[in-house]
């Protein structure tokens, strides 16, 4: 037997016979059992479907019975109802992470199915729609480069093509997309498809997409010199590309990496092949901001020859950068992922070992596991001072004391980041001192010893990353200087520079969600410490996704609002204030209670009134009794127990509520201009 939940549900019988239920209720209440933790009872099952009939658990009977004269009669029984399925059942999303799921027959959950239900059961469901989107996004991507990495890129343009087609707007997808065609290839479809792409977004969003989306389907092409080795020449070409980068002269540099790996890959070299797109996929991902998704195709390609070819120092580090970039977007799993997998290629190379063990504390930390990622973080240390790479040493301790100011160890941390800016002196890596400088002065600010000094320091930290053209060097050195000013109770200097801190990281699509989360936190706190008056920032909200059936959101609104009439109608503005700063309280009182500390549970609210207006962000857990029944949100099932889930609420300028979105782990940004983007993260199980 077969219970399909994925596109339009259905059972179908051992004799491929599809097996009919009547009416619609029936599927929202199986799904409801298919994805709890345990079993629940009729009473609370009936209390969430049918909540306002005469008879819920005679509505509900009707229901399990429609369902049990297609399951079977020893199915869904008993109090709690017991699935008690056949052993050999096929549930479809229990399975999305097996090879045999097929991915072509990717849809929405649930479609077309809108129960008649409670506001909890409305923002049940589209809290799993937008979970089980992601996970099938998340399958389809990292099939695809599979793909591209094994040469069967036929398949990867088949993946690409269902990636683009659930989610037409987001620009990660086009350049999977693109580089599947150009790999194949197909340069005029890839070209085509760039320009088809660029006026759909210029049409639909006021602006064309990223230089990046043009520059996947790229292909260079050059000729060896008379009487040099082609292996000589692609050496050489990747030697001076790698120099010509960390000069920063990275067009040019990346030019040459590009020609290396052409001609690596004519004259069948895998070794110099894999070794050209390690170097070309590491300067796209830490040289040139927002080509992160062509990074990780390139990493993905390099690690798959690398593995063949027996080079494994190189697929060690191809799977370390690819950890790297799933970690900075908060794609939880699928850096750990990568970078277990890379720990088993670094076995007995010591400077391998610590930078795998740098990304894993990196992405540890703000997966909530702080007390496993600050003991990876020692691990890369050990390796590092035993290999003698001052540079690895200094990258640790800077993302490590991040991690120690999480943990909520600030003396720690000021030891650390103390080591890391007199290394970076040691060995003049200027490029990197703005990240420990604007931590140092948040472990000052926790000390109680910040010092006058350090203001001037972080304006200069601040200088420097604006000249160095790093968004996320700017928007950390912002948020100090925020902090700064809030330490001196200066409110509206404090906001003004969380503001900018938000719009700084913003200005990429590439952004490091680790961050950006930890800005939109202090602004709320600030927004509620500082009271009503001092809302003179921009909002601390923003749009992650876009519902495509307008008629379907406004019914889940007014389901969500409890409003009967339009879901345009505006809430009352103190309230949005009172509720906002009531759950921050009931965060802050409850912090050691175990639904908090949870770190697959975090529920975040964001609104976006006008700029002139007070900006409302909530954050606390899904499972405070306090919250509204429109924010609460389930725990994780067991199969997805490694995951966080997010809930976004936008609100319209006039304080109504017009988009909920749901998201576990790593959500691919969603270009909705004019709006700001963002990708959430689990919050800290130390916190």
């Amino acid at each position: 037997m077969k219970v399909i939940t994925i596109g339009k549900p259905g059972i179908i019988g051992d004799d491929g016979a599809a097996r009919p239920v009547r009416g619609h209720q029936p599927w929202p209440i199986l799904a409801r059992l298919l994805l709890a933790e345990r079993p629940l009872s009729r009473r609370a099952l009936a209390a969430q479907f049918f909540c306002d009939t005469d008879d819920p658990l005679g509505a509900l009977r009707w229901c399990l019975a429609a369902l049990r004269r297609a399951t079977g009669p020893e199915t869904l029984i008993g109090d709690p109802v017991e699935l008690n399925f056949p052993s050999d059942t096929y549930v479809d999303i229990w399975n999305l992470d097996r090879d045999d799921f097929d991915l072509s027959s990717t849809a929405e959950f649930l479609e077309g199915i809108e129960p008649a239900a409670s506001a909890e059961v409305a923002t049940w469901l589209l809290i799993e729609r937008e979970r089980i989107s992601g996970l099938l996004h998340e399958r389809l991507r990292r099939d695809a480069m599979k793909a591209i990495a094994g040469g069967n890129f036929d398949r990867a343009i088949e993946l690409a093509e269902l990636a683009v087609r659930s989610r037409p707007l987001e620009e990660s997808r086009h350049i999977l997309l693109v580089k599947s065609l150009a790999l194949g290839g197909k340069i005029s479809t890839a070209m085509a498809h760039v320009e088809a792409t660029e006026q759909e977004f210029f049409r639909q969003l006021g602006e064309k997409p990223s230089a990046a989306l043009r520059a996947a389907a790229r292909k260079n092409v050059a000729d060896a010199p008379q009487g040099v080795s082609q292996g000589a020449v692609i050496d050489s070409l990747i030697t001076s590309g790698v120099a010509a980068v960390s000069a920063g002269a990275v067009d040019a540099g990346l030019d040459c990496l590009r020609r290396a790996a052409s001609d690596s890959e004519k004259i069948g070299d895998t070794h110099l092949y894999a070794k050209s797109l390690l170097e070309l996929g590491t300067a796209l991902v830490h040289s040139i901001r927002g080509f992160d998704d062509e990074g990780a195709i390139v990493l993905r390609q390099a690690a798959g020859l690398a593995s063949t070819s027996g080079s494994a120092q190189i697929a060690a580090s191809a799977l370390r950068e690819q950890g790297y970039i799933e970690a900075l977007a908060g794609r939880r799993p699928s850096a750990a992922g990568y970078l277990h997998e890379a720990l088993d290629f670094a076995q007995g190379d010591d400077d391998a070992l610590a930078g795998t063990h740098a990304v894993l504390g990196f992405n540890n930390v703000d997966w909530g596991k702080v007390d496993t990622g600050l003991a990876d973080f020692e691990q890369s240390l050990l390796f590092a001072r035993k290999c003698g790479n001052r540079r690895r040493e200094i990258w640790t301790l800077g993302i490590g004391a991040w991690g120690q100011l999480r943990a909520g160890r600030p003396d720690v941390a000021r030891d650390w980041l103390t080591a890391c800016l007199e290394l970076c002196d040691e060995v003049r890596w200027v490029a990197f001192q703005p990240w420990p400088q604007a931590l140092l002065a948040e472990a000052d600010l926790q000390l109680g010893t910040h010092a006058n000094t350090r203001h001037k320091a972080l304006e200069e930290c601040l200088a420097l990353s604006s000249q160095l053209g790093d968004p996320c060097w700017e928007a950390a050195t912002a948020r100090s200087i925020g902090l700064v000013h809030a330490d001196a109770n200066e409110a509206d200097m404090a906001l003004k520079w969380m503001a900018h801190a938000r719009a700084r990281c913003c200005t990429v699509t590439d952004l490091y969600v680790g961050l950006m989360v930890e800005i939109l936190s202090d602004q709320i706190k600030l927004q509620t410490r500082f009271g009503e008056g001092t809302g003179r920032c921009d909002s601390a909200g923003s749009v992650i996704a876009r519902r495509q059936n307008p008629r379907r959101r406004a019914s889940a609104i007014r389901r969500l609002t409890g409003k009967r009439g339009t879901a345009e109608q505006p809430s009352n503005r103190r309230s949005d204030l009172e509720l906002s700063a009531s759950c921050h309280s009931l965060h802050r009182e409850k912090r050691d209670h175990p639904a908090f500390t949870d770190p697959r549970s975090a529920a975040i609210c964001l609104s976006q009134p006008s700029s002139s207006a007070i900006s409302n962000c909530i954050a606390a857990s899904p499972l405070a009794s306090a919250m509204p029944s429109w924010l609460r949100c389930r725990r994780v099932p067991p199969a997805a127990s490694s995951s966080s889930q997010v809930t976004v609420v936008e609100l319209d300028p006039n304080g109504a509520m017009t988009k909920l979105v749901t998201s576990f782990d790593g959500v691919s940004m969603t270009r909705t201009a004019p709006l700001t983007f963002v990708t959430l993260v689990p919050s800290s199980s130390t916190a």
